[in-house]
């Protein structure tokens, strides 16, 4: 039977505290996965649609954008269809920020721990303040 080794386990759990740094790094992967999901999704139904011919097309702009007589329609025209929306540009928002900072570590800078946390907050809260100012023009700026 094999002994259990005594090597020591790794202490990161035990020393390493949660803070903004490591939340923005971890968005960044998830919004970049969500991304290129739905947006390979929409992507392949796009490509579909032109293919299939005009109906299928219009089947498309239907569901995915207005319709031509400027009726609000689609994605837009219901509460899930927006929240989807608001989370995909925050997701695309939070994403192209959260890529300049790492661009910028990347080229050496940023990586003392104040530096990097305010960052990261500065990060997080331009993102959803940008969301919300987004969607206040989409929605109420050009009624």
């Amino acid at each position: 039977m094999a002994q259990p080794s005594q090597r020591p386990l790794s202490p990161h759990i035990t020393i390493w505290k949660w803070g903004p740094h490591m939340l923005v790094s971890i968005l960044h992967r998830v919004t970049g996965d969500g991304l290129a999901t739905l947006g390979g999704l929409l992507l392949l139904w796009w490509l579909y649609a032109m293919s299939a011919g005009s109906e299928a097309y219009g089947v498309f702009r239907y569901y995915v954008w207005q319709a031509a007589s400027g009726d609000n329609l689609g994605l837009t025209a219901n509460i899930l269809g927006r929240v989807v929306l608001i989370g995909l540009s925050w997701a695309f928002i939070q994403h192209i920020f959260s890529g300049l900072r790492h661009f910028i570590m990347d080229m050496g800078a940023g990586y003392e721990l104040n530096t990097n946390k305010r960052w990261s907050v500065t990060i997080t809260m331009l993102s959803a303040l940008l969301t919300v100012v987004l969607w206040a023009w989409l929605l109420v700026g050009r009624a």
